[in-house]
């Protein structure tokens, strides 16, 4: 098969976290193809996430690279022979890729933990409030793609409702549930749908008041995604200059730190429920 031209995120993953067992066997490339008896070439195109890999040919090499966790290897065998084509893959080439990564990463998530200090996380916006986004940020998209970025955002969002829904924290600061990005009617439904989320038993949202002293997380905005094995957990962050998508250990030390301890200074689900409903009636 010819290389992929635009491997997904989640192919990159498989691909690096191979590159990271030959490394750390002190193998190059080079003499990973030799033991395999391909190509130098083809490892690279494995390592990149262009190229596929077999079960066969995953444990193989990581037998030579003397990798003794299994349950990680088996991880890995499992993203390797993933044959199910996802609902997002509607949406190739008519969306950019990260709409498309994004919903990958919910899809397999064990659990995801987010940070919201600018908007309302996606998987609980309501589509007025994300087609308001949208358009504010894009005002220059034609109307017919700001509804397909709504209509994916909201089937995002599925992985909450689904048969196995994907265990959800959110911790919001209060001043994204009082910004109006419309109009008071867009923000009031908003609350409603957050506080209806928040009733589901995997769903749990947490509120930091104003009033708490010593929050200087404007910038926290995160998402934090937990693999089949913390090797391949992930993180998620907006920039000025894109979307990054986190993977060293280094990395992902530091946004758990930094979900604890915005998480510290919330309020418990039900005082934040009692919070979110006094701001409805309010409005």
């Amino acid at each position: 098969m010819p290389p992929r031209s635009q491997p997904t995120a989640r192919q990159v993953r498989l691909g690096a976290e191979l590159r990271k067992l030959r490394e750390a066997a002190g193998m190059t490339a080079r003499e990973a193809a030799q033991l395999m008896g391909v190509n130098p070439i083809q490892v690279s195109q494995i390592e990149s996430g262009r190229a596929g890999v077999s079960d066969v040919r995953l444990r193989r090499l990581a037998a030579h690279y003397a990798c003794a966790d299994m349950e990680l290897i088996d991880a890995l065998s499992a993203m390797a022979t993933e044959r199910t084509r996802g609902w997002w893959e509607e949406y190739r080439g008519v969306l950019p890729a990260l709409f498309l990564d994004l919903s990958e990463l919910d899809h397999h998530a064990q659990s995801l933990q987010t940070i919201g200090t600018t908007h309302v996380p996606g998987l609980l916006q309501t589509p007025e409030y994300a087609r308001a986004i949208y358009t504010f940020w894009q005002p220059e998209l034609p109307g017919n793609e700001v509804e397909l970025r709504v209509e994916h955002r909201m089937r995002r969002a599925e992985v909450l409702t689904r048969e196995n829904p994907v265990p959800y924290t959110a911790v919001l600061h209060e001043s994204v549930l009082r910004t109006h990005v419309a109009d008071r009617r867009v923000t009031h439904a908003q609350l409603a749908a957050i506080l209806v989320a928040s009733e589901r038993p995997h769903v749990t949202v947490r509120v930091i008041p104003f009033d708490v002293l010593g929050f200087a997380g404007a910038g926290a905005t995160i998402l934090y995604a937990t693999g089949a094995v913390p090797a391949l957990d992930t993180a998620q962050r907006d920039t000025p200059n894109g979307s990054l998508f986190l993977d060293a250990p280094a990395h992902l030390l530091a946004m758990r730190r930094l979900f604890r301890r915005v998480e510290s200074m919330a309020l418990k689900p039900e005082e934040s429920r009692d919070l979110i409903h006094r701001m409805s009636k309010e409005l």
